[in-house]
């Protein structure tokens, strides 16, 4: 098989692509659920499904650890670059024992991209309480770790020595950073953030102690994307993208000393 880049993997057959997507899977997620190594379960069904975007240049990868259950245990959006390199625009795991928080959808079935576009206000509150962040629907795995290093193994799978991502969330931006990621676009406005939340009166006096501005987000990353993700910046978290070099843990930290919660 010789796909170097997402297009090309959309050409492939679905039993070609799995074969490239498994070193992408976490270990743990196969051991947690006793996953079948070739992804079908038992009665023949596929436990992972795959998604060709319109243009051909991106794709939808779905792993379930249970046919035809509502959500995928993980979730992957990826993209090519101008340059064809592997662009991660989404990465998601979620434990399907956990409650679900449907801030994914309004009350009437609208989506709402994960609170970007549109939010379910209601689901967020209940989400918040229960210590999950912005846009995650169920408690995550504590497998990063481990999954840094499987898309690693995947991306090399792809003859590269580097991948870009970009970061939904706030909170998204500092976890990379503690893995060994680099900014290629937004590093100064990670740090013009932890300025204002430091310093900034004026945003400070916004953190007025309702649902999604707690004061203590002078003092927390979890409380910050909150806040951030409230509006409280007064413009939308985008235009950051960071990028992994294979083998190479950088260190970056644009809020030194501040905990996560």
């Amino acid at each position: 098989m010789n796909a170097y880049t997402i297009a090309g993997i959309n050409t492939l057959s679905n039993k070609e692509k799995r074969e490239i997507f498994l070193p992408l899977i976490p270990r743990g997620l196969f051991e947690r659920f006793s996953l079948p190594a070739d992804l079908f379960d038992g009665d023949g069904n596929s436990l992972i499904t795959f998604d060709k975007g319109p243009e051909g240049q991106d794709l939808e990868l779905k792993i379930f650890h249970q046919y035809g259950f509502r959500d995928p245990i993980l979730y992957s959006h990826l993209t090519d670059t101008l340059l064809s390199q592997v662009h991660v625009l989404l990465y998601i795991m979620n434990d399907p024992t956990s409650p679900r928080f449907d801030v994914d959808f309004l009350p009437d079935g609208t989506p709402t991209n994960f609170g970007t576009s549109i939010r379910n206000v209601p689901a967020e509150e209940a989400a918040m309480a229960a210590g999950l962040l912005p846009g995650q629907i169920r408690r995550g795995f504590n497998l990063l770790s481990e999954a840094v290093v499987a898309f690693e193994d995947f991306v090399e799978g792809l003859k590269h020595t580097m991948y870009f991502l970009e970061p939904l969330y706030y909170h998204n931006a500092i976890i990379f950073e503690r893995y060994g990621y680099k900014y290629q676009e937004g590093k100064r406005r990670m740090e013009e953030i932890h300025r204002r939340f430091s310093e900034d009166t004026i945003l400070i006096d916004k953190l007025d102690g309702t649902t999604f501005r707690k004061p203590e987000a002078q003092q927390s990353i979890f409380y910050r994307s909150w806040a951030i993700h409230d509006g409280i910046l007064e413009e939308p978290y985008t235009d950051v993208t960071m990028y992994k070099v294979l083998g190479i843990k950088d260190k970056l930290n644009t809020a030194p000393d501040i905990p996560w919660i």
